[in-house]
């Protein structure tokens, strides 16, 4: 009865001590209970969708492990990547009802994680390690009794150098791990009408900006973004296309390439911006520029932060070509950015009845979504997810429509200007 009792017992003490965030660390359980993370992606089943339901932290700065509810057993792979020191969990497409909070405490080796649609069908964990870290183990356990499935995975400290060798390693063994391209919207056939190409941003496992309240960027932007598609489409003289149309994440060079792609007469890329406490409490729209040089510390900031959005889904920037290398970083031409600058001075005049501005409201940075060097480019950012009073009017229907109709307005007076200075508007 002994023996009985504790092949009974063995498996659910084990995947006990998985879930506890403030119990030891116990080894595996048998290899059949269980998916071992392997140095190529398990082959992908159809299933339907598992929900994430809960996650927390246990350990310390030399061994920290992370655990992870699901409602099913799925296949992952885990990898390293640097530098900075990451860990890149994939998995198939996951909805995440995670806490509110899950992912921004700090424990043991890891600052913070995230999480989120990767790729259409694919999902992705973010892990920034404070040290270098190698993964010790990662794996699935298998739902049991009253139990959900749990994501596992155990971290240990290393040295730099190992981490840069394994980070190596694993880029020649499993690629580049490029990014699935997303369904997007095919813009109706050329027509004479000016194609816009709305560009919401954020998506998927790069949420951008949180408010304390816990509202994302990316709703709220991906929001604004098809309230102005569906203006602008009732209106009959635009075709419209949207970046993303969905919690989806979209490289910044892929955002580019909509725009360059579909010979866009006009690039709009939306975004909320926010500010730490100690910065102030700033608040207001701001509409900005593509320009080498940024127009103040501010803008420098925020074109620093925008374009850390590849690195944040945990792409290998490394691994981007030379063409792509060469439509991130070319320079504006003369013309477009002359454009770029008349649009923004007449979105700015239009959108202030119903935005609140900031105090300098038209600014200019290296913008890498800007860079388009034959389409004219905003970038608005709406207002700060920092400050209460923008959170409000931000996560409003009513001020959301109103700010549409601004831009709608903004855009009407572009072309209309174009059109009386003999610039043809078709592209």
């Amino acid at each position: 009865m002994r023996r009985l009792a504790s092949l009974v017992t063995a498996p659910v003490l084990a995947a006990l001590a998985c879930g506890g965030a403030g119990t030891a660390f116990a080894e595996p359980p048998p290899p059949h209970a269980y998916a071992v993370v392997a140095k190529v992606p398990a082959p992908a089943r159809a299933q339907a969708r598992v929900v994430a339901l809960d996650a927390r932290l246990a350990g310390d700065e030399s061994r920290t492990r992370l655990v992870i509810d699901l409602t099913r057993r799925l296949d992952i792979r885990a990898f390293v990547l640097g530098d900075p020191y990451r860990v890149i969990v994939d998995l198939p497409e996951v909805t995440f009802d995670l806490p509110a909070n899950a992912g921004r405490e700090a424990r043991g080796l890891i600052s913070a994680y995230r999480y989120g649609l990767f790729a259409p069908g694919k999902a992705r964990i973010v892990i920034e390690a404070k040290a270098p870290v190698a993964i010790d183990k990662a794996y699935v356990l298998a739902e049991a009794y009253d139990q959900p499935a749990r994501l596992v995975i155990d971290l240990v400290r290393t040295e730099r150098e190992q981490f840069l060798r394994e980070a190596a390693l694993q880029k020649e063994i499993v690629g580049s791990v490029p990014t699935t391209p997303a369904a997007r919207e095919v813009p109706a056939a050329p027509d004479g009408r000016p194609l816009i190409v709305i560009d919401p941003g954020h998506g998927g496992i790069d949420s951008g900006a949180i408010s304390p309240n816990g509202t994302e960027e990316k709703e709220v932007v991906l929001a604004v973004a098809q309230k102005l598609k569906a203006k602008l489409e009732r209106s009959g003289r635009y075709r419209v296309v949207l970046t993303r149309r969905d919690d989806t994440f979209i490289p910044l060079a892929d955002r580019v390439k909509v725009a360059r792609t579909n010979k866009a007469a006009l690039f709009i890329s939306i975004h909320a911006d926010s500010i730490s406490k100690k910065e102030g409490d700033i608040r207001g729209a701001t509409v900005y520029t593509v320009s080498d040089r940024a127009s103040d510390a501010e803008a420098a900031r925020l074109a620093e932060k925008e374009n850390r959005a590849d690195l944040i889904a945990g792409i290998d920037l490394s691994t981007q070509t030379d063409d792509v290398a060469d439509i991130l970083f070319e320079l504006a031409h003369r013309e477009t950015k002359n454009f770029s600058a008349h649009f923004a001075r007449t979105l700015v005049g239009q959108i202030k009845a119903a935005a609140h501005m900031s105090p300098n409201p038209l600014r200019s940075a290296g913008f890498v979504v800007l860079k388009a060097a034959d389409v004219p480019s905003v970038l608005l950012e709406l207002g700060y997810l920092s400050s209460k009073e923008d959170v409000k009017m931000l996560a409003s229907e009513a001020w959301r429509d109103k700010v549409a109709d601004g831009m709608l307005a903004a855009i009407e007076t572009f072309f209309a200007t174009k059109v009386a200075a003999g610039t043809p508007t078709p592209r």
